[in-house]
């Protein structure tokens, strides 16, 4: 189910506590940077996914190779790579949609991939595209997460 009205996306985010944050970068001018640090301040469990820097720790976090090496479930993949790119990160969260309890696949500002999100939507997972939970979350009003740490950095 492709998500594209604010009703749907509050329930998404207020009901997701895991993402795994495909493409982040340690560096802290990067926009993966930031929505990360974003995320972790509204007191979500974020796991970075980028096998350059895997084993590395990021904004307190280890930085996993890929998809398939989250240790813990995870709600949502918010996906930073290009349109094209997204297809096989799309590919992999549908590959371990039950292991790991995944809910929904979220490709960021700029990231449209239709032939992925309609693999995702058959799969049973909701799709979000060209759009930033960085963006959304206040943009809804959400409030953080109960427990969360903010403010744990800044971002």
């Amino acid at each position: 189910m492709n998500l594209h009205d604010d009703p749907q996306l509050a329930e998404l985010l207020e009901s997701s506590v895991s993402v795994a944050l495909v493409g982040a970068s340690p560096k802290p001018w990067r926009d993966s940077y930031a929505v990360m640090a974003y995320l972790i301040e509204q007191g979500f469990q974020v796991t970075p996914i980028n096998p350059n820097f895997a084993g590395q720790q990021l904004l307190g976090q280890t930085i996993v190779a890929r998809l398939a090496d989250c240790p813990n479930p995870i709600d949502l993949v918010d996906i930073f790579r290009n349109s094209d790119d997204a297809g096989a990160v799309v590919d992999d969260a549908i590959e371990h949609r039950h292991r790991l309890g995944l809910k929904a696949v979220w490709m960021q500002l700029g990231v449209v991939n239709q032939p992925a999100a309609e693999r995702a939507a058959a799969a049973g997972l909701s799709v979000v595209m060209n759009r930033c939970p960085k963006i959304e979350i206040p943009r809804l009003g959400l409030p953080p997460k109960q427990g969360s740490l903010r403010p744990l950095v800044k971002a």
